[in-house]
C-alpha cells in the first residue's frame, strides 16, 4: 500500500495515519468474527495466525487429529482477499512437486517453469512430518528466502507468502521430525487443543444444523481482509516503539534459555528476534504504539517453544518445553 499523501498540517498527516492504522485494524480484528463463523474456540491459534501475518512469518499447528487445525488455515484463507494453495505431505511426495519442475513443450520445442503450489500467498502444508527430509527441506528456501531455485535460476515467491504446517504430535509411526534447522524458520508453534464440553456441544449442533466443512462459502464466510490492509498494518507494526528495557527483557529471557539445567540447546539470537517482533504485533493488535513486559510474556510460549531441546533426563521426569518458559518468565526480572 502506498504511503499517504504529505500534508501541509503536520496533525492532519498524523491523523490520516492513524485512521488507516486502525482501518488495518479493524479489519483483522474483523477475522476472528469471520473464522469463528466455521471454527469454534481455538482463539488463540486464530490470533497466532494473525501475528504471522503481520511479522511475515510461518507457522505450526500441532494437534491431535479433529481438532481443525486444517480447517482453521482454510477459514482463514476464505477470510482473506489471498491466493491460497494446499499440498497433502505424503512419504512418496517429491521436492518438485512443492516447488514446481521444467517441462519440455513439444510444440516450442523448449522447457518452460511449471510452477508448483508454493507460489501462492497462504500455503497449508498439511501433515508436513510425513514428508522425507528431502521434500521437507525444498520448503526452507521459500520459507527463509521467500524463493525457489530450480535449475539454478531462483524465481521469487508471491508476497504475502505465509506456510502454515500442520503436524500430528501422538502418532509417529511413519513419520520424518521436522530438524532443528527447519523448526527455527517458523515464526509460532502453536498448539491446537482438544475443545471444552461446551465447545464441543457447539460444534454437534452447528454440524446437525447442516454445516458443512468442505464448503465455507454456504457457511457465509467472506473474505474482510485485503492485502492493502495487511500491508497497512504491517506498517504499522513497524512504527511500534521499544524501549531498552523491552529489549533487555526479551534478551534476558533467551539468555536464561541457554542457561537452563533441563535444556541442551537454548534459544538463539534469531529466536529473540522473534519474540520482539510478535511482541511488537501483538502490542499494535490490542491498540497500542509501544510494547509493554506483559505483551513478551503473551507471545513466549508459542514463538519460543520450538526452539528449544529437552535433555532426555528431564523428559523422563515429565518436563516439558512449555514449563521451562514459564518458570524463565517466573524468575526473570521483570523492568518497571
Amino acid at each position: 500500500m502506498s504511503a499517504p499523501t504529505p500534508e501541509t498540517d503536520e496533525t492532519a498527516g498524523t491523523g490520516g495515519t492513524a485512521e488507516i492504522s486502525d482501518g488495518a485494524r479493524a479489519s483483522l480484528e474483523a477475522l476472528r468474527t469471520e473464522i469463528a463463523k466455521a471454527v469454534v474456540g481455538q482463539d488463540s491459534a486464530v490470533t497466532g495466525l494473525v501475528v504471522a501475518l503481520l511479522c511475515r512469518g510461518h507457522v505450526l499447528l500441532e494437534g491431535v487429529p479433529g481438532v481443525a487445525k486444517t480447517l482453521l488455515v482454510r477459514a482463514l484463507a476464505a477470510s482473506l482477499e489471498l491466493d491460497t494453495k494446499r499440498i497433502q505431505f505424503t512419504p512418496d511426495l517429491m521436492p518438485s512437486d512443492v516447488t514446481g519442475s521444467l517441462v519440455y513443450d513439444a510444440r516450442t520445442a523448449e522447457f518452460s517453469f511449471q510452477p508448483g503450489p508454493v507460489f501462492t500467498n497462504l500455503l497449508l502444508a498439511d501433515e508436513i512430518n510425513r514428508t522425507p527430509p528431502k521434500t521437507q527441506s525444498s520448503l526452507l528456501e521459500a520459507m527463509e528466502e521467500r524463493q525457489v531455485t530450480v535449475d539454478g535460476t531462483p524465481r521469487p515467491l508471491p508476497d504475502p507468502f505465509l506456510v502454515a504446517a500442520t503436524q500430528n504430535p501422538v502418532e509417529y509411526e511413519g513419520t520424518y521430525p521436522l530438524p532443528e534447522a527447519q523448526l527455527d524458520r517458523f515464526l509460532l508453534k502453536l498448539t491446537v487443543s482438544l475443545p471444552s464440553r461446551d465447545e464441543e456441544i457447539n460444534v454437534l449442533t452447528r454440524h446437525a444444523e447442516g454445516f458443512n466443512p468442505r464448503d465455507l462459502q454456504a457457511a457465509g464466510l467472506r473474505p474482510v481482509a485485503t492485502a492493502a490492509a495487511l500491508e497497512a498494518a504491517r506498517a504499522a507494526v513497524a512504527g511500534t516503539s521499544v524501549s531498552g528495557e523491552i529489549a533487555g527483557y526479551v534478551v534476558d529471557i533467551c539468555r536464561a534459555t541457554r542457561d537452563s539445567p533441563s535444556l541442551t540447546i537454548g534459544v538463539s539470537p534469531r529466536g529473540a528476534s522473534a519474540l520482539l517482533s510478535t511482541a511488537r504485533a501483538w502490542a499494535w493488535l490490542t491498540g497500542r504504539d509501544y510494547v509493554i513486559p506483559d505483551d513478551v510474556k503473551a507471545l513466549a510460549l508459542p514463538t519460543l517453544r520450538h526452539r528449544i531441546q529437552l535433555r532426555p533426563e528431564a523428559e523422563m521426569e515429565g518436563v516439558t518445553a512449555d514449563s521451562v518458559i514459564s518458570a524463565i518468565l517466573a524468575h526473570v526480572p521483570v523492568p518497571r
